[in-house]
């Protein structure tokens, strides 16, 4: 079965000739009844035939219209932050995905305390918690239900919905939708033949479409997305944002919780610890990338293991994850932000751990998204 779930995946992810034509053949007719029902459902909601409910604040939804990491986490976290920091109360909902408390829902962090580890709460929305003090996190597959609890704890005046473009049952103030700048549509084919989640008509929905990981002001591949968008979806705001990395160091034998350890993070000491050889290990949607940011940083790779995205790690995995690393002569393990959340209350390794995050920047249009958002929420 992993064999063949890498064969569709390959087909998905192929950006010409697919490498597997006959099983091509096979998912196109399926991503083309997978893409009726998408349009069916969406005018059902459209002409309120389906009913979406009613939030009694403003609601900001974080989405995508592709499977696979376009940075939503760290855009939530932004958006936010944001929000705070204009003197709004702000409170973020997430459905807690493979978390614990996905089903019957509840409160993983009220700004303050902690009431959920990563188990429980997903990975995502605990992460989430831990970076933004004061800003409450509530998860629930229903969001209506999620955000009703927040507002009866909290009173914020505008909730963030972390991966919900896709959740019509609930109405939003505002959609931001993200798109990788260097394939906003990856092969322009829906799942399974493809990586879109609905078709791209469905950006008329959005508010604004967010390009993200740009890596320069002359990106061509993010100013060759920005035009593609703004033929599609024209009079939409599209902006382009960039991912800085962040790291910190987990010391051998260290015993701390992430929230602890995750407070000290620092990127003024890259140059004293990249020349190290280091084992990567991640599970995330794109593990490509996460091995690409690690060579970029000028780190000496010595070996790397993926995992499946939101990947719960067993005693056996860290097991094998040492066993590699000593293996292949590393002398630290290195890894994503979000992997460490979810090893973080397993026993203490063995040998260093470096950890890689991400936070969001729009660089010289900092202010000019702070705007948007305020003059769109239309808050005090």
């Amino acid at each position: 079965m992993p064999r063949f779930k890498k064969k569709i995946e390959s087909v998905m992810n192929s950006k010409g000739n697919p490498p597997v034509p006959s099983l091509a053949l096979l998912l196109h007719p399926i991503s083309i009844l997978y893409g009726f029902v998408q349009r069916l459902r969406a005018t059902c909601y459209r002409f309120r035939l389906f009913p979406s409910r009613e939030l009694p604040c403003k609601v900001i939804s974080v989405g995508n219209i592709t499977v696979g990491g376009t940075g939503k986490t760290p855009m939530t976290i932004h958006v936010a932050a944001e929000i705070k920091r204009a003197g709004f109360k702000v409170a973020i909902v997430s459905r807690g995905y493979k978390g614990g408390a996905e089903t019957h829902g509840g409160m993983v962090s009220d700004g303050r305390t902690l009431y959920m580890d990563a188990e429980m709460a997903g990975d995502e929305p605990y992460m989430i918690a831990c970076r933004l003090k004061g800003v409450p996190v509530v998860v629930g597959k229903n969001r209506f239900a999620a955000g009703m609890l927040a507002i009866s704890k909290f009173q914020p005046d505008v909730i963030v919905l972390d991966d919900a473009f896709q959740h019509l049952k609930l109405k939003r103030d505002l959609d931001l939708v993200l798109l990788d700048r260097t394939r906003p549509f990856g092969n322009s084919h829906l799942l399974p033949r493809g990586v879109l989640r609905e078709p791209v008509s469905s950006l008329a929905r959005s508010a604004a479409c967010i390009l993200t990981r740009r890596k320069a002001d002359a990106d061509e591949a993010a100013m060759s997305s920005k035009a593609e968008l703004q033929m599609l979806v024209p009079g939409i705001p599209v902006f382009s944002s960039s991912h800085v990395p962040y790291w910190y160091v987990v010391q051998k034998g260290a015993h701390h919780s992430f929230e602890a350890v995750s407070d000290a993070f620092s990127t003024n000491d890259l140059e004293q610890i990249k020349h190290h050889k280091v084992f990567c290990f991640s599970g995330i949607a794109r593990n490509d990338d996460f091995q690409q940011t690690v060579k970029d940083l000028g780190f000496k790779i010595t070996g790397f293991l993926e995992f499946s995205d939101h990947h719960p790690y067993t005693e056996k995995d860290l097991a094998t994850i040492l066993h590699h690393a000593e293996s292949t002569g590393a002398d630290r393990l290195i890894t994503t932000e979000k992997d460490h959340a979810r090893i973080a209350i397993k026993e203490p390794l063995s040998i260093e751990l470096i950890v890689v995050g991400v936070k969001v920047s729009f660089g010289d249009h900092d202010q000019g998204f702070s705007s948007f958002l305020h003059d769109r929420l239309k808050l005090g």
